[in-house]
């Protein structure tokens, strides 16, 4: 088929930021050109927002020219900026699955994870999503590529 009319029916997504309890952001992802500086005042500005709404909050919120979805699972925050006319819950059903997919790779995705393992985070969440679109949803497709690279690790360091 035409490769635009697939292209539209798949979520635009801005960027993608994990961030801890206190603020601190331990990954991001951007699939639009920002500048370092706009980058730093923008998400300070969407994660503080994020943080100050309740428990009880809708997870949504229009910031900007986007909308941004976020969730919280224990200690850490996921929020994804979408474009305006996205759906949220979709987008909300998106975040939930690479949560369970990064689960699955380290066993319980928490903070330091992230952190000690953020090479691997990237790797798994590139091949869910390309340029801004949503690619992959099957967990073990996405898990393919790291599960490649720690076997040729392990079996590189067993010799």
């Amino acid at each position: 088929g035409n490769p635009r009319s697939w292209a539209s029916v798949t979520e635009m997504i801005k960027f993608v930021l994990f961030v801890n309890k206190q603020g601190q952001t331990r990954l991001s992802q951007y699939y639009e050109p920002i500048g370092v500086e706009e980058r730093i005042i923008k998400e300070a500005d969407i994660v503080r927002k994020c943080l100050s709404r309740g428990e009880d909050k809708c997870s949504f919120l229009e910031y900007s020219n986007y909308k941004i979805v976020h969730r919280r699972y224990a200690s850490l925050y996921v929020i994804m900026a979408v474009d305006n006319d996205e759906n949220e819950l979709s987008i909300l059903e998106f975040i939930h699955h690479i949560v369970e997919t990064l689960d699955r790779y380290f066993e319980n995705v928490c903070e330091l994870d992230i952190m000690f393992g953020i090479e691997k985070a990237h790797m798994i969440i590139d091949e869910m999503i390309m340029d801004g679109h949503m690619v992959e949803t099957n967990r073990s497709r996405a898990l393919a590529p790291v599960a490649i690279m720690d076997k040729a690790l392990s079996s590189k360091g067993s010799h």
